[in-house]
C-alpha cells in the first residue's frame, strides 16, 4: 500500500493535521442526529478557537545559493536573517497557508491522490521531454513514440503494445505506480541520444473489474489488470532505444534468467541514468523482495551487474534504500539495515564498499542531511535520543570515523543545512514542550535564537498538554509509547470513554507516539480521552522486531496496541469498558480486525476503506510482508476479519467507495456477508462513487457517543435501577 506505509504511504502522524480537523469538523454540516448530542456544543466552542491556540516556534528557513542569509515565515509575517551581522529584518507579510486535507488522510489513509501537473495514483508520466529540448517520448496507444518537442508528427519507436495481446511500453502496470512509487516509465540518457523505456505484458494479470459512476442513468466498468496474492504478476523488460542507430536493445534485467517468484528481477523500478550516461541504474528484486540488487546496466549490450546486494531471510527488504550520490557521480551513500539496523554505507558504482559510515547496533539511523564533500563529512540524522522517537544531529567523516552527536537528546531535532554546511537551523521539540528554532554553527554551538512558541492562548483555554506513557509489548520485553489527548474540562474524578486513532500499517509512524508538539485532538472536547500507540510495526526498533510482524499481519501489531490500551486500565478516570478505535485503509483494518480479535479491550470500532483479507489486495505490498498464500496459508486465515465474525461483541462502523480501485469492495462486502452469516448486526456506510476515502467524521463521532456514551449512560442507569433498594417490592434485586 502503500495501504500501508505508503499508498497509503500519506501520512500525517499524531494531530500533525490537528487545524485542519478542527476546521472540517466546524464548517462541514452536522450530522442530523450529532447536533443534539451530549458534547456536540463543547466540542463546536473549542474547535474554532484550538486551531490557533499555540503559536509554534518552528520556522521553515529558506537558505540562499551561498549560505549567506536565509528567510523564514512567523506570526504573519516574512523575515530574513543575515548570518554575518546576526540581524533578523523584516521582508513583507507571509502568504497564507493552505491547507489541504481528505477525510481518509484524518485517519492516517495511505492514501497518495494526484497533485496538479502529476499523473494520476497509481500511473505515470505519457511524456518525457529530452535533456536538449529537442525530442520528446510520448506514451500513446499501449506504444512509445518520438515526436519533436511540440508532440507534432510522431514516429512509433515500438509497435507491438496493443490491448488484444496485453502488452504495454512506456507506461507501467498500475501496482508498479502504488507500491513501487513509479511515476516515470520513460528515461532519457543525460545526453538526449538514448531513451530507456518498460514493457510489461499482462497477458496472465486477472483482471478487476469495478463498476464506476453508479450513481447516474448508466454506469461504466473500470477493468485492471491487477495481480493478487498468489496470481501471476505482469512480466517487467526494460530497453533502451538509440536515436542514432534508430534501433531498441533489451536490458537483461534477469541476467538470462527466466521470469519466476525467485529470480531477483521479478520486479525492477527506481530506473535512472549514470550522471556520465554510461549505464542504467535501478532496483530488483525477487517476488518475496526479501533479496534487493542495486545494478548497473549496459545501454549497448543489455548486460547487468550487482552493484550492491542485500539479503534478509527472517523478513522483508526496505525496497528503496536512500541513497546519495556524491559529486563525483561515482560514489554513493548507500543506506542499509544488514546488521539488524539501519545505517550508512559508502560505495562507488564498481561495487566496491569504500567505508562503513555508520555502525550502530542500537539505534536507527534516519536519514542524510547533508554531505561536505570539501571537509569529508557526513551530517545525518539519527534515533538516539533519549528514546527512539527524537531524532538527533550526527556528523561523521567519509571514512566512518569521529562520529560525532550534535544535538540535545532529551529533544526532538528537525534539521535544515545551509547549502554551505557552515550552519543548520535547529527545530527542537517535544511532545510536552513547544518547538524553538535556533541557528547553530556545524559544529552544534549556538548563534541565534530565531522564533520560540507562545502558548498563552493554549493555557488561557485550559487545554492540556499531551501526556506520554510507556507499556511493554505483547512479546513481554519490548517497551513501547503512547500518547493520550485529553479534554480541555478533564476531571480526574470523572471516567472516560477513549477512542484510539490508528493506521498500523508495517514501518509507517502514522497515527502512532511521536516527539511533536500539538494541541489536543479536537475530538476530546466531545467528551473523550484520544490515544495513539505505537505497536511493533513502528520504524526506529531496528530489523529484528519488524520481523515480528513477519507473516503476520493483524496479529502482532494489534496485540501490542490492545497492551497500550491494557496499561491504562488501572487509571481510575479510564472507562475499559468504553474504548473505540478507528482509521481508514490499513487503519480501517486495524479498527475492524482489532474489535474482532481483541473484544476483550475494544467495545466500538470504525474502520473505513478497510482491506479485510490480504488474498484480497496486491502482491507486491502483500507478499513482501505475508509471502504468498501457499506458502502462509495460516497467517492469512489468522490475518482475515472475516475469520472472527462470529467473535463480534462491540459495535462496528464500516464504510467503503463504492469506486475504490484500491482496496476493493469486496473486501468490505465478504466482511460483511460473513457477519450477516454470524447474525451479527453492523452499522454500514457506503460512499457512491467514492475512492479510496474515510467515512464522514461526523457521522463517525455519531457513531461513537451513540455506542460509547448515550447506550452505556443508559445501561449504566438501568443498572443503578437494578442496584436500588427496593421498595414495596417493586424495584431493587430479591
Amino acid at each position: 500500500m502503500n495501504v500501508h506505509t505508503s499508498r497509503r504511504r500519506w501520512l500525517p502522524g499524531a494531530g500533525s493535521a490537528i487545524a485542519a480537523v478542527a476546521a472540517l469538523h466546524v464548517t462541514a454540516a452536522a450530522q442530523d442526529r450529532l447536533k443534539l448530542m451530549p458534547g456536540y456544543d463543547q466540542f463546536t466552542r473549542m474547535s474554532a478557537q484550538t486551531a490557533g491556540a499555540v503559536k509554534l516556534g518552528s520556522i521553515a528557513a529558506e537558505w540562499n545559493d551561498d549560505g549567506s542569509s536565509f528567510e523564514y515565515a512567523f506570526d504573519g509575517k516574512r523575515y530574513r536573517f543575515d548570518v554575518a551581522s546576526k540581524q533578523t529584518t523584516v521582508a513583507g507579510d507571509a502568504p497564507q497557508a493552505t491547507i489541504r486535507v481528505g477525510r481518509g488522510q484524518l485517519q492516517g489513509q495511505r492514501g497518495r491522490g494526484s497533485a496538479p501537473g502529476q499523473p494520476a495514483r497509481g500511473r505515470q508520466f505519457d511524456s518525457a521531454e529530452s535533456p536538449d529540448g529537442k525530442y520528446k517520448a510520448l506514451y500513446r496507444e499501449r506504444n512509445v513514440w518520438l515526436s519533436g518537442p511540440d508532440g507534432a508528427v510522431p514516429t512509433a519507436i515500438t509497435t507491438d503494445g496493443g490491448e488484444a495481446n496485453r502488452v504495454k511500453y512506456g507506461t507501467a502496470t498500475w501496482v508498479y505506480g502504488e507500491e513501487l512509487n513509479q511515476r516515470t516509465a520513460m528515461w532519457w540518457s543525460p545526453d538526449g541520444h538514448k531513451l530507456a523505456y518498460y514493457r510489461f505484458d499482462e497477458k496472465q494479470v486477472p483482471d478487476y473489474f469495478l463498476q464506476m459512476n453508479q450513481t447516474q442513468v448508466y454506469d461504466t466498468l473500470d477493468t485492471e489488470a491487477y495481480p493478487k496474492p498468489g496470481k501471476p504478476n505482469p512480466v517487467v523488460d526494460l530497453f533502451v532505444y538509440d536515436l542514432a542507430a534508430k534501433k531498441s536493445t533489451r536490458i537483461d534485467v534477469r541476467d538470462g534468467k527466466p521470469f519466476d517468484n525467485d529470480v531477483v528481477g521479478h520486479y525492477v523500478y527506481g530506473v535512472t541514468w549514470s550522471e556520465d550516461g554510461s549505464q542504467i541504474l535501478l532496483n530488483r528484486t525477487n517476488r518475496k523482495q526479501n533479496v534487493l540488487e542495486f545494478a548497473g546496466c549496459s545501454p549497448e549490450t543489455g548486460k547487468c551487474r550487482a552493484i550492491v546486494h542485500e539479503e534478509w531471510p527472517t523478513g522483508w527488504i526496505e525496497n528503496s534504500p536512500e541513497r546519495r550520490f556524491l559529486e563525483d557521480g561515482t560514489r554513493f551513500i548507500w543506506a542499509s539495515e544488514r546488521n539488524g539496523w539501519k545505517n550508512f554505507y559508502l560505495y562507488d558504482l564498481t561495487g566496491k564498499l569504500i567505508a562503513p559510515l555508520t555502525t550502530s547496533t542500537a539505534y536507527e539511523a534516519d536519514g542524510i542531511v547533508f554531505v561536505d564533500e570539501a571537509k569529508n563529512l557526513l551530517y545525518y540524522t539519527a534515533r538516539d535520543g533519549d528514546n527512539y522517537l527524537k531524532t538527533q544531529l550526527h556528523r561523521v567523516g567519509l571514512d566512518g570515523k569521529g562520529d560525532t552527536r550534535l544535538t540535545d537528546p532529551s529533544l526532538n531535532h528537525t534539521i535544515n543545512m545551509s547549502p554551505d554546511g557552515r550552519y543548520f537551523v535547529d527545530v527542537a521539540q517535544a511532545h510536552d514542550v513547544p518547538p524553538a528554532s535556533r541557528l547553530f554553527d556545524s559544529d552544534g554551538h549556538p548563534v541565534a535564537e530565531l522564533a520560540k512558541s507562545d502558548l498563552s492562548k493554549f493555557d488561557q483555554l485550559g487545554l492540556k498538554k499531551v501526556e506520554m506513557f510507556t507499556y511493554t509489548a505483547a512479546d513481554g520485553r519490548t517497551t513501547l509509547h503512547g500518547l493520550i489527548h485529553f479534554p480541555s474540562t478533564f476531571d480526574p474524578s470523572r471516567k472516560y470513554p477513549a477512542l484510539v486513532s490508528v493506521y498500523g500499517g508495517p514501518g509507517s509512524a502514522s497515527n502512532t507516539a511521536n516527539e511533536r508538539f500539538t494541541v489536543p485532538n479536537a475530538t476530546t472536547e466531545y467528551g473523550f480521552l484520544v490515544l495513539y500507540l505505537d505497536s511493533r510495526a513502528v520504524p526506529g526498533l531496528g530489523k529484528r522486531t519488524l520481523d515480528s510482524l513477519y507473516l503476520k499481519l493483524g496479529q502482532t501489531e494489534i496485540d501490542d496496541m490492545a497492551e497500550g490500551v491494557k496499561a491504562l486500565w488501572s487509571r481510575p478516570y479510564f472507562d475499559r469498558n468504553r474504548v473505540g478505535i478507528y482509521g481508514t485503509s490499513y487503519g480501517g483494518y486495524s479498527a475492524a480486525i482489532g474489535i474482532l480479535r481483541r473484544p476483550d479491550v475494544f467495545a466500538a470500532a470504525s474502520a473505513s476503506s478497510p482491506p479485510t483479507d490480504w488474498r484480497n489486495y496486491d502482491t507486491i505490498y502483500t507478499e513482501r510482508y505475508m509471502s504468498i498464500p501457499d506458502e502462509n496459508k495460516a497467517g492469512y486465515d489468522a490475518g482475515a476479519a472475516m475469520t472472527y465474525a462470529d467473535k463480534l461483541n462491540g459495535r462496528l462502523l464500516l464504510y467503503y467507495g463504492t469506486a475504490d480501485n484500491n482496496v476493493h469492495p469486496s473486501n468490505s462486502l465478504q466482511l460483511i456477508k460473513a457477519l450477516q452469516q454470524a447474525g451479527k448486526s453492523i452499522d454500514v456506510q457506503v460512499g457512491p462513487d467514492q475512492g479510496h476515502s474515510g467515512v464522514n467524521q461526523q457521522r463517525m463521532m455519531e457513531f461513537f457517543i451513540e455506542n460509547l456514551v448515550i447506550n452505556a449512560d443508559a445501561q449504566e442507569g438501568r443498572q443503578r435501577t437494578l442496584d436500588r433498594p427496593s421498595v414495596n417490592g417493586r424495584h431493587g434485586k430479591q
